[in-house]
């Protein structure tokens, strides 16, 4: 049986250390730092065949972060075996407080070693790159809301006060904002916050947009289409979860693939004694994310009830696909009103409840398990 020498790299922007592990001498070996150049790891392990037997197999890895996937499909292209870690699946083996390079390479190693790790799946480049454009409209999102928040700031300070209702950003509070005379420095201070405001609506519809058309490929449309049968579902959430999670096959049950998404709830098991905590929150923050304001158009609506809009997502689908979709809706629509009326559930907890569930009838809906 060839011998696996296992190669535990802690990398950085500018630097790696790497360092490696076998069974055979049970200890961490070869420590060393070098610029963040992959040819130098080439280098390292050609260095390392001329210490161990010619039948040694050699596995890299490193955690997940700010290099993504480049280091991966640098080492791969050059025939040398890596796997990418979820930091928070890794077994820590260090139980020092002393934190250094070295240590965590250390323990990426042993952790390989022993498997005691999740890996992460690495997309394919068109997924990547879909991935990577749909988290850039995310992104400017966030840049509205905060345009907004700075927007009723200012008026506020400014002892303004909208009337026109409750709800902000229709189009009375639109016309009553444009129509406030504030003055000198402080009106040049809103009309550019106003310019600002209307850029950036302007350009996430331009991107919602395309983000439609990238769904309409051949290659999405099919589980696209599925996965919006489901209410809260729609483009931007779908596309994100086919592009994200890949492989939905991965996942043996339902149950597994909540878990990727730390959906499910912490817990400590001492002989009898049982405690249950707030969700893990391991693994994809921005699908967990998703899901749970996916989750909350279910906090709302009566039981059964399908809108137009959910009506036209469900065309050109199979009835069995439907009939599946449906289910789930009524059941967690009505799930969601007896934990909250009738147990007195806090809200937020019902509604992680209610993502959970969700990502477990989308798992069921990609991997057809749908009986």
């Amino acid at each position: 049986m060839n011998s696996i020498v296992y190669v535990g790299m802690d990398v950085h922007k500018e630097s790696y250390t790497i360092c490696c592990y076998s069974f055979d001498k049970d200890e961490v070996m070869y420590k060393q730092k070098m610029s963040a150049d992959y040819k130098l790891i080439l280098k390292y392990i050609e260095q390392l065949r001329t210490r161990f037997a010619d039948d040694t197999e050699f596995v890299c890895g490193y955690e997940a972060g700010c290099l993504g996937y480049s280091l991966y499909h640098q080492l791969t292209d050059h025939g040398v075996k890596c796997i990418i870690l979820a930091p928070s699946t890794m077994a820590i083996t260090n139980t020092s407080r002393v934190k250094t390079d070295k240590r965590d390479a250390g323990n990426i190693a042993r952790c390989l070693a022993y498997h005691t790790y999740s890996e992460v799946h690495v997309p394919t480049d068109e997924d990547n790159a879909i991935k990577e454009y749909i988290r850039m409209r995310d992104d400017q999102k966030i840049t509205l809301k905060k345009t907004k928040q700075q927007i009723l700031a200012l008026v506020l300070r400014l002892g303004k006060k909208f009337e026109g209702g409750k709800t902000y950003w229709t189009m009375a509070h639109m016309k009553w904002l444009k129509s406030l005379d504030l003055g000198g420095v402080f009106q040049e201070s809103l009309d550019e916050y106003l310019i600002t405001y209307e850029y950036f609506t302007e350009k996430i519809e331009r991107l919602d947009q395309r983000i439609e058309e990238l769904a309409s490929g051949e290659t999405y449309e099919g589980k696209v289409r599925k996965l919006g049968c489901l209410i809260g579902v729609k483009t931007h959430t779908s596309l994100s979860m086919v592009v994200e999670v890949g492989d939905f096959e991965r996942f043996a049950k339902p149950e597994k693939f909540a878990a990727f998404l730390g959906l499910v709830p912490s817990e400590e098991t001492s002989d009898e004694n049982q405690k249950r905590y707030g969700l893990t929150k391991a693994g994809n923050s921005h699908l967990r994310r998703l899901l749970i304001e996916a989750a909350q158009a279910y906090t709302r609506g009566n039981i059964g009830h399908k809108s137009v809009a959910l009506k036209k997502r469900q065309e050109g689908n199979t009835p069995q696909v439907i009939a599946y979709a449906d289910k789930a809706n009524e059941r967690l629509r009505r799930r969601f009103y007896k934990m909250t009326m009738n147990k007195r559930l806090n809200r937020n907890v019902a509604t992680a409840a209610i993502a959970r569930e969700l990502a477990c009838f989308m798992w069921g809906l990609m991997t057809d398990n749908i009986a």
